[in-house]
């Protein structure tokens, strides 16, 4: 496999009030895990400033003015009790966007086989007219839309592995056949939604977790229900919302992943996108607050994505 990765040069400009989970740190930890000698064949790139009024593809036409209207002329807003933005949040939203869709490039014109983008503010949390969960724009269901207006894309999946339900992904996607749309999270947690019960217009798929539950609770959800229905679905895309934040050290969950449960369902992905997508897969980093078990997770499901193994 090719696999690039990614990577946000002005990753720490977007500043959370000091001890905030969503830290400028998480990035640093991914960036390090990524530079030891056998992550050598990554294809590295710097993510360019993207268009961010993109995001009316899939936010309502008046959320970007809300934002800005909300972004202080120095130091460090707040949206919500636990999403922050500050004066150069929206530069550095642009950039990660621009990260994705490069990333997008790249896979679907056959330049690389997969990416993944270590980029930040995580996304899935924001919903068509709101902020919230750290995330201030919803990075890969603009990347999803972007898929399908660029390149005409039919059936565009997104997996999303991240201990919190995103809740933003299936606002903005439940109503659309063309979307499929998949999570594994532990419940109850933050956000509240994401019951088996969701399922959309049949384009929705919830697997809930058992706090304390670890990889084979994982394992089965995915060999039962999302791998079946995203093989199913056989889309022309996969997008991963990749956060790591079910592993077992992380602070704001208490799922007990290990670093081999994310290569698992990361080879397990692969597999079904080699069967139906020539093994186009765009993956974003969301959560992962522990910065060890940050690293890991990454390291892990970078590694599956170049080998396959």
């Amino acid at each position: 496999m090719t696999t690039l990765l990614i990577s946000q040069p002005n990753f720490a400009d977007h500043r959370t009030p000091n001890g905030h989970a969503e830290r400028a740190e998480r990035i640093v930890a991914v960036e390090a895990a990524l530079a030891e000698p056998r992550f050598n064949g990554l294809i590295r790139r710097d993510a360019p400033f993207g268009d961010l009024m993109l995001a009316e593809l899939v936010h309502d036409a008046e959320y970007l003015g809300q934002l800005r209207h909300a972004r202080p002329a120095e130091g460090i807003g707040q949206l919500d009790p636990d999403t922050f933005i500050s004066d150069k949040s929206l530069d550095v939203a642009a950039t990660g966007l621009g990260g994705a869709l490069a990333a997008l490039d790249a896979v679907v014109l056959g330049e690389v086989n997969n990416a993944f983008c270590a980029i930040r503010p995580p996304g899935h949390h924001a919903e068509i007219s709101t902020a919230m969960g750290f995330c201030l724009i919803n990075t890969i269901a603009i990347a999803a839309r972007e898929a399908q207006r660029k390149y005409g894309a039919e059936r565009v999946a997104i997996v999303d592995f991240d201990v919190h339900h995103g809740n933003g992904t299936q606002d903005i996607f439940k109503d659309d056949p063309s979307v499929f749309y998949a999570s594994s999270h532990e419940m109850p947690l933050f956000p509240g939604t994401g019951d088996p019960s969701e399922t959309g217009v049949g384009n929705i798929v919830n697997c809930a977790l058992q706090a304390g539950s670890g990889g084979a609770a994982m394992r089965e959800a995915y060999l039962a229900k999302i791998l079946p229905a995203l093989d199913n679905f056989a889309p022309d895309l996969l997008f991963i919302s990749a956060g790591f934040d079910a592993h077992r050290g992380d602070p704001l969950a208490d799922l007990n992943w290990t670093g081999d449960d994310f290569a698992w369902v990361t080879a397990k992905l692969m597999e079904v996108a080699e069967r139906r997508c020539s093994n186009r897969i765009v993956s974003l980093l969301e959560g992962g607050y522990d910065l060890g078990g940050l690293a890991n997770g990454a390291s892990h499901h970078v590694a599956t994505l170049m080998t396959g193994l």
